[in-house]
């Protein structure tokens, strides 16, 4: 409720919005929850170990780090001038956007591969302080709840001498684990694959199905250096092999320009129809450096005219084999022709997929290890027979056996054929 609207206002009751709420912002914290309970107990964390220092994390944890102190900050400010609802719309965006729809999303491998690692106790480390915090900051607006968060971790590690969540003090914002640097190209890496996947969505590409490439055009050096340095992160996330840039978007797309006539009509009146012809014959060139400047002189009847961006509407078409999505200042184009190497590594992610929900409904633990049974069929054994120890290092199997005709297993679809499964326990 505070979330809807602020508590002086008349607000009417919705068992919907209380659905949503419930789903948005409590599932998320769960799912969350859930994650790091599961793997925490698998091994056995306590938060026994020695703090890590926070230049000896990864930049992922780094960041999260900072993003949790520019949080603090933002909600003492916000409770300070009387703004709870901004103050818990402020909680929710890091809880979903950043903590669960990114971190633990980047970071899964680091909870259940491997050994008991420097870097998995960082992991460790970072996501329950991250976790600590979000329960201190929720429990003014939901104390129960918040309650239960905090006594769950606080019971086993011991790390507050308080007894409750409300007895507890505030975390305190440390501007000395605070990057902005880091932040801002952490939001530009968020919002290049957020392009990515609304271009994978627009193509009916499963994010699963590998891609070949990424270009990028940049007319600023900061701008590309700051993608550089997250130029992995990218990769991974969208599943693409690489990035290229480019100062010339010829390459993916024909842009065309068009005056604003709501705008420019009443101010050139019968100039207007020479503005449109001018904007009409500009070359891709020109249109760039007109991107570039954010302003251009157009000359109409012996007449210089100084348009400005905002003045006219600039249209993209995709070049074929392209797809191509913008927001702000940066575009992003994607290669969507997949070859038969792609379409044989894709096909391998989607049977890891199948044989891992397999593994749940066998009720298997995460660490236990498999014989792994797959029907043979022509349309799928190439891409089995390249990526094999892939799939075997992926769903822990000691083996993988093609069989046809197998009468015994769980039937699933890749790639539109029907074939069965069977793992056994090792």
């Amino acid at each position: 409720m505070v979330h809807n609207a602020q508590l002086w206002d008349n607000l009417k009751f919705d068992p919907d919005g209380v659905d949503e709420t419930k789903r948005k912002l409590f599932g998320t914290i769960f799912n969350v929850y859930s994650f790091f309970t599961l793997y925490a107990n698998i091994d056995e964390f306590v938060y026994s170990e020695a703090e890590i220092p926070l230049k000896e994390r990864p930049e992922i944890d780094r960041w999260i780090i900072s993003f949790l102190n520019s949080l603090i900050k933002d909600y003492q400010a916000l409770m300070d001038d009387y703004e709870p609802t901004k103050a818990v719309r402020r909680l929710q965006e890091f809880v979903v956007d950043h903590l669960s729809n990114w971190y633990v999303r980047l970071c899964r491998r680091r909870f259940w591969k491997g050994d008991y690692s420097h870097d998995k106790i960082a992991a460790y480390q970072t996501l329950y302080r991250c976790l600590e915090v979000t329960a201190q900051l929720m429990a003014p607006f939901s104390p129960y709840y918040a309650e239960r968060l905090f006594k769950d971790f606080n019971d086993v590690t011991g790390r507050h001498e308080a007894e409750s969540v409300h007895l507890s003090y505030l975390p305190a914002y440390d501007g000395s684990k605070v990057d902005q640097d880091l932040e801002e190209r952490m939001d530009i890496a968020q919002e290049i694959t957020s392009l990515a996947f609304s271009l994978r969505k627009k193509a009916d590409i499963r994010v699963r199905q590998p891609l070949n490439k990424l270009m990028i055009p940049v007319m600023d050096l900061r701008l590309k250096k700051q993608i550089e340095q997250v130029r992995e992160l990218i990769l991974n996330e969208v599943n693409v092999k690489d990035i290229e840039f480019i100062t010339d978007t010829s390459e993916i797309m024909v842009k065309k320009v068009k005056p604003d006539f709501k705008k420019l009509g009443p101010k050139y009146g019968q100039k207007i129809k020479g503005i449109q012809q001018g904007l009409a014959s500009l070359d891709q060139r020109s249109i760039n450096e007109f991107e570039r400047n954010e302003s251009m002189d157009l000359t109409v009847d012996d007449e210089i005219i100084t348009l400005r961006l905002d003045d006219v509407a600039i249209l993209s078409e995709d070049i074929q084999g392209w797809l191509v999505s913008s927001t702000g200042k940066l575009t992003v184009a994607m290669d969507i022709t997949i070859t038969d190497e792609l379409k044989y590594e894709g096909i391998t992610r989607e049977l890891v997929n199948r044989v891992q929900n397999l593994r749940k409904q066998r009720d298997l633990e995460v660490t236990d290890n498999i014989e792994l049974i797959v029907e043979n069929h022509p349309d799928l054994a190439e891409a089995i027979d390249r990526f094999r120890n892939y799939i075997c290092r992926e769903t822990l199997a000691n083996s993988l056996s093609l069989y046809s005709d197998m009468k015994d297993g769980e039937e699933v679809s890749i790639e539109n054929v029907n074939i069965k499964l069977n793992l056994k326990k090792v």
